[in-house]
């Protein structure tokens, strides 16, 4: 029997009636469902289990929201090698390409096994200060380093495999996976990178020097990161998500993660398709 989680954004109405009406059509076919707790309690479905406990009881897991829903049920799910299906409440996502108009086909399709999974590497972000190490994270799209809204620019020492390749006197740094291309990276000036390619991107923000450009390294490179400058205001995010402060000397190590996400495919359209609908491509000019 096909064991299937759910698990959605709980401050958006029209989610529950969505999930509720799929649990029901689902159970008719057959199909064990299971909801994350906040979730299932709302629409008082029978089999409701923790949010961290879910994954373990499950083939697959429905995620119903946006991009930054799926990327904090990525960082959980992945460790336990199942697929995430990605369905948008809202706008198209980059993340969360199914919509709600799509999601009984969809789901036909994953009932008769006639269904892609794609896997997208993860980045390990770990923390060291005065020799010691004091955490570790698992991120899908980028791990940033960056100063507060009043801090000064800030100088970010660079090495790839263990050697210096320079400093970036900058507001910060963006390292970034190719799914996180498309994310914060983009937007200061990083290049888009098909999802799937074994890289990692390492995206100055404003730096002070207008040389210092973003390059691309392979994801089997380990990438370090310290901090020279002493301010309070450094701040190291994961996933746009989870923010650690940093201190003056502290080392940032990104490296491939052991571990990746599984997303299942759109049947619906390719990556450029929704590349071309989320950045507006051809619009002013019309498609060639």
């Amino acid at each position: 029997m096909l064991r299937i989680g759910i698990i959605g954004r709980t401050h958006k109405e029209e989610t529950f009636e969505i999930i509720k009406e799929l649990s029901d059509w689902l159970e008719k076919r057959g199909v064990k469902v299971y909801l994350e707790k906040e979730l299932g309690t709302i629409i008082n479905h029978p089999n409701s289990i923790p949010y961290t406990e879910l994954p373990e009881s499950v083939d697959m897991v429905l995620v119903f929201g946006g991009d930054g829903t799926l990327l904090r049920v990525s960082r959980l799910v992945s460790k336990y090698g199942i697929p995430i299906l990605g369905v948008n409440i809202g706008r198209l996502g980059f993340l969360t390409e199914i919509t709600i108009e799509e999601l009984h086909p969809m789901m036909e399709f994953i009932l008769s096994g006639e269904y892609e999974v794609e896997k997208r590497e993860m980045l390990s972000a770990t923390i060291h200060r005065w020799g010691e190490r004091i955490g570790n994270y698992v991120v899908l799209n980028d791990v940033v380093i960056n100063k507060g809204a009043v801090a000064r620019v800030i100088d970010l020492a660079i090495y790839v495999n263990g050697y210096h390749i320079t400093t970036f006197k900058a507001d910060g740094i963006i390292l970034s996976t190719p799914t996180g291309s498309t994310a914060y990276s983009l937007s200061a000036g990083g290049p888009i990178v098909y999802p799937t390619l074994p890289l990692t991107i390492i995206t100055p923000i404003c730096p002070h020097t207008l040389t210092d450009r973003p390059f691309v390294v392979s994801n089997e490179t380990t990438i370090r990161v310290k901090v020279l400058t002493d301010t309070p205001d450094i701040y190291l995010t994961l996933d746009g998500q989870v923010g650690v402060n940093l201190m003056i000397n502290d080392i940032v190590e990104v490296k491939k993660a052991d571990i990746s996400v599984k997303l299942i495919k759109s049947p619906f359209r390719d990556y450029f398709t929704v590349l071309k609908t989320k950045l507006k491509w051809g619009e002013k000019y019309g498609a060639v």
